[in-house]
């Protein structure tokens, strides 16, 4: 069997997947994965900072419906494992951290990717949070952010897509390595190695002009810096994108000198060759 790993994927299951786990299950045995990771969205930010969906209704998954069908699938698939996990959205606001203990507490999810969406009320997918900041600005904004979510006050295994505004960001140079950002990157990727927490390599990164987040420099800094657990996620919303790229990722990442892959599993890590 191939030794693939893609942890940090959606199902139908949140508001925004498009394919239902059964048919994304099928897929990830289609391409022999080894593990793979569903980390629906929790963004619970949305609900403390009434932050809107393109609706104007408020969505999030249920984990009612989530947990005990993957739970299910755990317990009868033999050829893939599965790790039912949960991502979270980060907000500075307060009132996020008992609902989101109590989804940890009651759930008890085998993984958590701990990432930053949005920018004050208002995620950065609708690009508001550009407006009328220069890069330096709005950049400078997110990595502070970044930085707070690091000290998050609810346990998190892995720190997801660093460089997501750059996805939807409005200016020619999108990179996130430059000398204006060094010294905050620096503070995080210190930060994540010394916490002993995991630096999410995500290949969706579509409208980045990258091959990955967070942008290849900022990789190769996190080794420099002694950084050596990483995962690889495609983030996809649907089957067709379910390990996307992971072969181009991780040949980069050998180049780099990586290893291995970490996948966290219920307070464990996996280390898997790349």
């Amino acid at each position: 069997m191939d030794i693939l790993t893609d942890v940090h994927t959606h199902t139908a299951f949140s508001p925004d997947g498009q394919d239902d786990i059964d048919t994304m299950l099928a897929r990830a045995k289609e391409l022999r994965l080894a593990w793979w990771g569903i980390a629906e969205h929790f963004d619970y930010d949305y609900l403390t900072d009434n932050i809107p969906f393109d609706d104007g209704a408020a969505q999030f998954t249920d984990p009612e419906a989530y947990f005990p069908a993957a739970r299910a699938l755990q317990q009868s698939e033999k050829e893939v494992h599965i790790l039912a996990g949960a991502e979270l959205g980060f907000t500075r606001n307060r009132a996020v951290v008992p609902l989101y203990r109590n989804l940890i507490a009651r759930y008890r999810p085998d993984f958590i990717v701990n990432s930053v969406h949005t920018q004050g009320t208002q995620d950065y997918y609708y690009r508001t949070p550009f407006r009328g900041k220069d890069k330096k600005t709005a950049y400078g904004e997110y990595l502070a952010l970044v930085r707070e979510s690091l000290d998050a006050d609810y346990p998190y295994d892995i720190v997801g897509h660093i460089g997501y505004p750059a996805r939807y960001a409005p200016y020619a140079d999108k990179s996130m390595d430059g000398a204006d950002f060094i010294g905050a990157l620096d503070d995080i990727l210190t930060t994540i190695i010394a916490r002993g927490k995991i630096l999410e390599v995500n290949t969706s990164a579509a409208g980045a002009d990258a091959p990955f987040l967070p942008f290849p420099p900022i990789v190769r800094r996190y080794f420099a810096l002694g950084g050596r657990e990483i995962s690889i996620a495609s983030d996809a919303h649907g089957a067709r994108r379910l390990a996307d790229k992971r072969r181009e990722t991780a040949a980069i990442l050998k180049e780099i000198g990586f290893a291995f892959v970490t996948v966290p599993c219920r307070g464990e890590k996996i280390y898997v060759e790349l």
